[in-house]
């Protein structure tokens, strides 16, 4: 017979032992170093325990790697690159682990998307999937499908008894959760999983839902155990949408981890009996920044910090949800047995019981206890809001500080303490003996630096307009055009006085900032002026734009985004500029926003906008009634508006989905003169579905009425102190709410 032992460079070495081949298994762990994808797919069919498949440093493009096989407990099969870092996975590629004992470490996915469900997956198929497996020290960085709204995963867990670890992970932008734990069969149930020491780096606003950073189950499942452990990362900037962290499963515990500036909450939104304890909120005055929200039976949140949150009503520091009674698996269940002891709660501007209540969320909470816990502010007193009966939670032994109200007459008491940070960056009030109240003093918040990967760098904050060189432009043909070409991301291009003739459409592909400091006219010859596409934003500054020479084209515009969507949000803002004469036809605009994009700010202000066909601002192309929308805020101060058939803003986000921020809108101290009366809208403002809108110290003269649609959850809309003159009163329609209108609209001036 012959015996045999695989050689990855000489095919089968045989021992010729008479007539029958056997293949032997190596009793000895070996480093195959591998440069191509042929190559791998040769290696790893014949790899063994403690086996090291290392990929040789460089590109990897359009690269699905299967990563298959059987280790133990003591030789677990390895694939590395041969250095940290020095392979870059790119293009249409991705990661799948099947077997036992297996673990990946060091690679970089970058310059590409997964082209299936997950760029990292804890299985083959659904037949076969991980376990006892490890992915470590990996990196995903922006690895985002063009799509902005097709949906994959990052990493999606599957199995049992996995670590995610040390990961950096950041950049998301399309939808779907990041990191999501399945629990599709028996066999990834009570899984055991553990994530720790993670980098989650920023995700901006999705304005959709599906934006979560990490969710554990599904609605379909959230009755059993998961027993997934979370602990030790650092969310920085999480902001994708109101559910940062979505437990949808049992028995998980969330320990020991940071959540900075990050928009939403923590959020125990199915599954019962999870275990929340030692995690530090910061939201540093962020808007919308959250800390826990209590949903289900049986929850235990503990010694928990949170300071300076800013988030309100789901979003708030601390909500305990009402339910549905006899509640679907997918809506809300009633809070019982809830234990929320020994928390911090500084500075944070909300706290919420009972929220949500309306004719379907009518379960208030029981049987939960709501004790020793330090809940200090220094200059708001009604943190506290109720919107329901309280009397199923038991309050006792609380300490407030500062001039606040309690929710309820017993349970609190008043403190004159002063609080001091201590070594471990938190507050804690001087007073000795109130150290058995709020957190202890040995919760030790874990440090961004500690978590993801040495050797990769973490995001910085996007660069600031006009941070970079100033380049001077002057009024020779295509000058304008050119430098756009020229100037880094965050630099200024300055306009000499004169006309500026501009016969293409100005691609903004950077950050850019344009001034001008004397008189500087730019005339365009195109449907539209500027183009913002991925990675861009604009600033103007003191620039006079006209119309009168563009085209008769349908959808004119100044400022319009790529028509095929962007996957990065952006800035436009708008300063002591003039914009006139866009009337060459009848729906000329300012601003107008494609389908699939989205701004993160639209700021206007000391600027003038004459004669113009169609609107200012056009932000209603997401029309699915999916939630979906086209910009986060919009904030027009100090300016005039004359002359203009359509609305100064058109904004929409339809749907009843409550799982975003905004639309965020304000418009203050400005004139509106003649606007809205002559196209279909009929209105000066149109506000469909915004979430904040604040309309103060307005002139409006000869204009149609400010429409707003209230659509969903619960709208804050303020309009007061305005002049009204030969102008209609605001109208204010409730579309999917039976409770009365909520619109504050006072102090208002009318008169013919």
């Amino acid at each position: 017979m012959a015996l045999c032992r695989p050689s990855l460079t000489s095919g089968l070495v045989c021992l010729c032992l008479g007539m029958t081949l056997l293949k032997a298994v190596p009793a000895w762990a070996r480093d195959i170093i591998v440069g191509t994808e042929p190559e791998f797919n040769t290696a790893v069919t014949q790899l063994t325990p403690g086996d090291v498949l290392i990929l040789k440093n460089g590109v990897w493009n359009n690269f699905e790697i299967l990563f298959e096989g059987q280790g133990t407990a003591a030789k677990p099969i390895l694939l590395r690159p041969e250095t940290k870092g020095g392979v870059i996975i790119s293009g249409q590629s991705n990661l799948r682990l099947a077997g036992e004992y297996l673990e990946v470490s060091g690679l970089v996915f970058k310059d590409g998307f997964t082209p299936t469900e997950a760029v990292i997956s804890f299985r083959r198929d659904k037949e076969h999937l991980a376990n006892h497996s490890r992915v470590t020290e990996v990196v995903i960085d922006s690895f985002n499908n063009p799509d902005r709204f097709e949906a994959d995963y990052w990493i999606a867990i599957y199995g049992k008894h996995n670590r995610f670890d040390h990961n950096h992970i950041s950049g998301k932008k399309n939808k779907g959760v990041t990191l999501a734990v399945r629990l599709d069969g028996a066999e990834s149930r009570d899984n055991k999983h553990r994530i720790d020491h993670n980098y989650f780096g920023p995700r901006q606003p999705l304005g959709s839902n599906g934006g979560e950073t990490l969710r554990v189950g599904t609605s379909h499942h959230s009755l059993t155990n998961s027993a997934t452990t979370i602990d030790h990362n650092f969310f920085d900037r999480c902001s994708g949408e109101v559910e940062i962290v979505s437990i949808k499963s049992a028995g998980n515990v969330v320990r020991d981890n940071v959540f900075a500036d990050s928009k939403g909450t923590l959020t125990l939104r199915h599954g019962r009996g999870n275990v929340i304890e030692r995690n530090v909120f910061l939201g540093n005055g962020v808007d919308h920044t959250g800390g826990i929200r209590v949903i289900n039976q049986d929850q235990v949140i503990r010694h928990n910090y949170m300071e300076g949150l800013k988030g309100y009503r789901f979003g708030g520091a601390f909500v305990v949800m009402n339910g549905v009674p006899n509640s679907p698996i997918n809506r809300y269940h009633q809070v019982d047995n809830a234990v929320i002891e020994g928390n911090s709660i500084i500075e944070s501007d909300h706290i919420e019981l009972a929220a949500g209540s309306d004719q379907e969320r009518s379960a208030v909470p029981v049987n939960s206890y709501f004790t020793r816990n330090l809940i200090a502010h220094s200059s708001i007193d009604g943190i506290f809001g109720l919107y329901d009966d309280i009397s199923g939670i038991k309050f006792t032994d609380n300490v407030l500080i500062g001039n606040l109200k309690p929710p309820v007459d017993n349970g609190f008491t008043f403190a004159d303490s002063t609080l001091a940070r201590s070594n471990n960056g938190l507050l804690y009030p001087v007073d000795t003996t109130l150290q058995n109240r709020g957190v202890p003093k040995d919760l030790n918040p874990i440090a961004k630096s500690t978590t993801g990967v040495s050797w990769y760098e973490k995001p910085d904050k996007p660069v600031d307009f006009g941070s970079a060189e100033i380049l001077e432009v002057d009024i020779t043909a295509g000058a304008l055009f050119a430098a756009l070409s020229q100037v880094s991301d965050g630099g200024t291009l300055k306009l000499a006085p004169g006309t500026h003739r501009v016969s293409k459409i100005l691609p903004v592909n950077k950050r850019l900032l344009i001034i001008a400091d004397a008189d500087a006219v730019i005339e365009f010859e195109r449907s539209t002026l500027f183009e913002i596409q991925e990675g861009g934003g604009l600033h103007l500054r003191g620039v006079t734009i006209t119309g009168a020479y563009a085209p008769d084209y349908k959808g004119n515009s100044v400022i319009r985004t790529a028509a095929q969507g962007m996957l990065s949000n952006f800035e436009v803002s708008i300063e002591d500029t003039v914009i006139r004469d866009l009337t060459v036809n009848k729906f000329f605009n300012v601003i107008i926003v494609s389908k699939g994009t989205m701004a993160d700010r639209i700021d206007i202000s000391g600027s003038t906008f004459q004669d113009i066909s169609g609107s200012v601002l056009k932000l209603d192309q997401e029309t699915d009634d999916f939630g979906i929308y086209n910009a986060e805020y919009v904030d027009i101060s100090s300016s005039v508006f004359e002359r203009i058939n359509g609305p100064v803003v058109d904004v929409y986000r339809g749907g009843t989905d409550e799982s975003t921020f905004g639309p965020h809108f304000k418009l203050t101290n400005s004139l509106i003169s003649e606007v809205g009366a002559a196209n279909n809208s009929g209105a000066s403002v149109v506000l469909h579905g915004v979430q904040v809108a604040d309309i103060h110290n307005n002139r409006f003269v000869g204009s149609a009425s400010i429409r707003v649609n209230h659509t969903v959850a619960e709208p804050k809309t303020s309009i007061f102190n305005n002049n009204f003159k030969a102008t209609g009163a605001p109208v204010i329609v409730e579309l999917n709410s039976a409770l009365p209108q909520t619109a504050l609209v006072f102090d208002n001036t009318f008169h013919d």
